[in-house]
This record gives structure tokens, sequence and C-alpha cells, in this order.
């Protein structure tokens, strides 16, 4: 009874009486934020935001950078006086003052910031952002853009911090946006805004392909739950969206030239991506430094829309374990010179609105049973080609034809020979791969598990690879079984512990410079738009962080980071996934093993 009335007597001398929300505040200590009690010799607390930018590795910035950073002197400041200057009418001009405005944005987004606004912002410094951008004309990212940055700032006589953003293309420009937001902090001990009087950074990406695969068609993802995904890549410096727009399951995707797959393949009228729809989401896209790559998967995954066009085959096959890898089962018969015509004018509608760099076909999980048992398929490859009906015929000769003809089309739509991506498949595994799909022309995705010899075999064969190896990076892994009883084929559950780790120099060794970069996949059997923030994030931030930058410290050096940026998700709306108690974020070093 006595300790109890000592400790109240105690707390009533704290001096939170004194403006402070709370009796604790945190200290730096050994390169970590340690929770100490206020006391009357406390001289000037820090909260656990400030601590984090004062205190922990890289300033808390996610992902960390791959340069200097150096950061000093918070300062309060007025979050309704940023501006900014640049270039006026450039071809850039109108991304740069939307990114800005996104920027500007994410200030107000948490109610304890309202709250300050609405008081005594007023009283802090002015922050003035300066961009130099040298190249005024990209507007649109492709392999090989330049995304580095160098952000120099300094407060003033006056009081106003100013701040150079220096980049070669808009993109780079971007991040350090992304960079600099992250470093206003809100002290919640004083309901304050503060900003660095002084500011240096040095970034650029390790890797020029960073990003999420989501898959729209097995359950419908609405355009609202995309732009979250996007607003959360955007946060972690992610910048390839790559959208597995249709499968056997659906056909979302409204086609100009041929709205009757949509017609009967969606799920119903109201589960479709217009022209608008797929508009806004580029440009939402875009200003926030992300390319979106569309999928238009073949000659496997094709089932719902296609019942009428007389190219489809197998669609429902039953028992569908024999024909496919889930249902309902679907390939296109390559025998049919009208598929051919079809996917060109989808490829055409594609290119139109995605843009013509680089196109992904799919080309995964072709099963040969379901070819050969379509009579028009082998009366053709008999008749007509005089081939024979082994597994090798089909892998080896109508496969490559079916890829080959496509690839035609698309280059016709192109107007030039771009970059097609596969995934790695029975086609991939082949022998004699590189004289069917040439490394010049073809990129594969890889989805076999990180330690599959097929890795060092495309990458000895001269491929470039994108890594999204299921064991490390398939994000809907773990969940029960949806045609089957226990857990789904990709268990167990990828935390992002493992998500981090799973680094491309661990796994294409010597050959890494081969390695594109990779992409967190999400299939939605078992997700849909209520539920993707949780399965991706945090977790593809992880891998975020290991694809820029290419960190020789596992995943316990970023574990009080990864904490923070899962804050700053769910301040930006995206319902990122906890990832512990909040006492662990709160008491930094005492939850890992």
């Amino acid at each position: 009874m006595m300790g109890r009335v000592f400790l109240l007597l105690f707390a009533a001398f704290l001096p939170n009486c004194s403006g402070y929300n709370s009796k604790w505040h945190y200290e730096c200590t050994d390169g970590y934020c340690e929770k100490t009690l206020i006391t009357e010799n406390t001289t000037s607390p820090l909260s656990l935001a400030e601590c984090n930018i004062l205190c922990l590795d890289y300033a808390s910035v996610w992902p960390q950078p791959t340069g200097n950073i150096s950061i000093d002197n918070l300062t309060l400041i007025d979050v309704s006086a940023f501006s900014f200057t640049s270039e006026e009418n450039t071809t850039i001009s109108s991304l740069v003052g939307a990114a800005f405005g996104i920027f500007t944005s994410q200030f107000t987004l948490q109610l304890p910031r309202k709250a300050f606004l609405r008081n005594s912002s007023s009283n802090g410094s002015a922050v003035q952002v300066q961009f130099e951008i040298t190249d005024q004309d990209t507007e649109q990212l492709s392999f090989g853009t330049n995304e580095s940055y160098t952000l120099q700032g300094l407060a003033t006589d006056d009081g106003t911090i100013n701040v150079t953003i220096t980049a070669e293309t808009f993109f780079g420009a971007r991040h350090a946006l992304e960079t600099l937001s992250q470093l206003v902090v809100f002290d919640d001990l004083r309901n304050r805004t503060l900003f660095p009087a002084s500011i240096a950074v040095s970034d650029q990406p390790a890797f020029n392909w960073r990003g999420v695969c989501l898959d729209t068609a097995r359950n419908y993802i609405t355009p609202k739950a995309i732009k979250r995904t996007l607003r959360a890549m955007a946060a972690s410096k992610l910048n390839t969206f790559h959208w597995h727009l249709t499968d056997t399951a659906s056909f979302p995707y409204v086609s100009s030239s041929h709205p009757e797959l949509s017609e009967y393949g969606a799920y119903s009228s109201s589960k479709v991506y217009t022209d608008d729809d797929v508009k806004s989401i580029i440009e939402y896209a875009r200003v926030r430094g992300i390319r979106v790559v569309p999928e238009l998967d073949s000659p496997a995954h094709v089932g719902e829309g296609w019942q009428t066009s007389g190219v489809l085959t197998c669609f429902n096959q039953k028992p569908w374990t024999d024909y496919c890898a889930e249902p309902p089962c679907g390939q296109f018969d390559p025998s049919q010179s009208g598929v051919y015509d079809i996917l060109e004018d989808l490829y055409g509608d594609l290119l139109t609105q995605f843009g013509t760099d680089v196109f992904h076909m799919g080309g995964d999980e072709v099963n040969v049973a379901c070819w050969n048992i379509t009579s028009n398929l082998t009366a053709w490859m008999v008749d007509e080609m005089g081939w024979g009906l082994s597994k090798s015929d089909f892998q080896e000769k109508v496969w490559p034809y079916f890829q080959n003809e496509s690839a035609q089309r698309l280059y016709k739509q192109a107007g030039a020979q771009i970059p097609i991506i596969l995934w790695s498949s029975d086609l991939t595994a082949l022998d004699n791969v590189t004289s069917i799909l040439p490394p010049e022309d073809y990129i594969i995705q890889i989805w076999d598990s990180a330690d599959s010899s097929s890795i060092q075999t495309l990458l000895s064969q001269n491929y470039s690879v994108i890594l999204s190896n299921y064991d490390g990076l398939y994000l809907d892994c773990g969940f029960a079984g949806w045609v089957t009883n226990g857990t789904n084929w990709c268990s167990p559950y990828k935390g992002w512990q493992t998500v981090y780790d799973n680094k491309p120099v661990n796994i294409a060794g010597t050959s890494v410079a081969q390695v594109l970069g990779g992409e967190t996949v999400l299939w939605t059997e078992e997700a849909e738009s209520d539920t993707v923030d949780s399965r991706l994030w945090p977790r593809a931030a992880a891998f975020a962080e290991t694809l820029w930058s290419a960190p020789e410290t596992t995943w316990e050096a970023a574990e009080e980071r990864m904490l923070f940026h899962r804050e700053r998700l769910v301040a930006l709306g995206i319902g990122a996934d906890a990832l512990q108690p909040e006492w662990c974020r709160r008491n930094q070093q005492n939850c890992p093993t």
C-alpha cells in the first residue's frame, strides 16, 4: 500500500502538468529510442517520432537511402506554409505540381495534425522547396529511367527552411518528395509539427524494376482499392504495378475492340474496368512515380468471356485436376487462326492505353493434357503440320508456334520489337529455349523457388529476369485451402522478415546484374477489395527496401524502422496488417529474440 501511495504522490509532481501529453519521453541510447519517465530534471523530452528521426539509422526513412544522409536540428514549422518553385511551361510542369500537392496533403491525414493545424501551426517556419530537374521532357517511366535524387536543406537567417531537390528526372524528384514527407514529424508530447533545419540526402535505387503484381480476375478488385495499393507503393518507392487483368475465372477488362469479352466474362456489369477506370489508374500511378504494366495471360489462364470466340478449348473441363492448375480450366487452341486476330486487337487496345515500353504475355501453366483432347488441334498437328502427338510435340512445337505468332501480332501493334515478359514455365525450362525465346527479346519472371536450378540455368543462358519466387514473395500463401482442406499449396505464410531477406544477390549470386528487380505477388483466390491491403502491406514494403537499398544486413536491423513505416501506411489510409503489439514499437529492442 505504501508503495502505491508513493507512486501516486510522485506522479503528481511530474511536469506533465506543464503541457506534455505523456509521462514518458524517449532518449537515444546506442542507436535506439529508450522509453524513459519524464521527471522534474528532464529539460528537453523527445517524443517517439522525434527520437526515431534523430536516433535510428537512416533517420527512420523507408527504404533506407543508398547514399549519405544527414539530419539535424528539428524545428517547428508551419505546415500550411510549404511552397515550391520549378521551371514553368515544360512537359513535366503539371507532374511536378501534382506530386507536390500529394506531398503536402499527406501532412493532414492524421487527426492530431489537424488539431494542431487549427491552433498554432502559424508559429512555425515556412518551408520552400526548389526543384532542379535536368530532364524536363521525360514524363513516362521506362527501362533505364534515372530515379536518383539529392536533397539539400538549410534554415536561413529569417527562419525559412530552403530545400533543394536535384534530380535527373521527375521520377527521382518524386522519390525525393517521398523522403521529405517522412522527415515531417508530429510531436505528440507538445502537439506540434517539426522538420529538420538541416538536411543532406543522396539516394538512388539498386534495382530498376520494383513492383507489386496484383491479380484482379480471380476476385474483382475495385479501382479504389487499386489506388490504395498505388498509394502504398509510392510511399515505399516501388515503381511498377503489374496488373494481372484477366484469367479463366473472369474477364473484367472492357476492350474497345472486343467488348463482348467482358460482357460474357465479367462477374457483373459493375465489376469491370472501363476505359475511364484504366486511364484514371494509370494517371494516379504516374504522378506517384509508378508505371502500370498489364498482363494478358495466354495460352493458358483463359476461359470466361471466350466461350463464343471459337478459339477456346477445355473450358471448365472435368475433372479439373487433370487439365489445369485450378478451376475453371481453359486454354487457347493454337490451331485456330482467329485467336491471333483477337489477340492482335487486344494488344492494340492495351498498348494504346498503357504504352509500348514492355508487355507481359503471361505464358505459364500450359497443360498438355488439355491440348491432347482437342480434336481440331491434334488433327492440325498431324495433317497440316506433319507433327506427332508426343509431349515434346506439344511443348517444343505447338507452344512455340503460339508464342511466335502472338509475339508477331504484338510487334505489329507496337510498331517495334518491344521486350516481352513471360512467367517461368515448362517452355522456359526446355533445353532449346534460347532458339524459341531469344534472350535479347524476352524477360523471364521467375516464380520457381529460390533454390530452383532453373534460375541459374536461365541466368547462364543470358536472360534478364524478374524475381517473384513463390517461397519468398507470394503473399497469398499460408491461408486456408480453397479447393481442399488444410492450407493452400504455397504455405506457410511469408512474414515480412522472409520477404525482406529474399535478396537477389543470394538467389542469383555472381549473375545478379541480370536481375532487373522483383515483385511481390498477390493472387486473389482468397482476397478481395476489403482484404487486399492487409495481404500486401506492410510486407510488400519490406521487399521495397530490399530492391531499393540492397541492404547487406538482415531484417533485424530494419525492424524498428519497419514498425514506424507501417504506421505511415496506416496514416495514408492503408489497412496495413499489424506486425507486433504496439508495446514493441514503443519499447524498442525489447521484442527481438
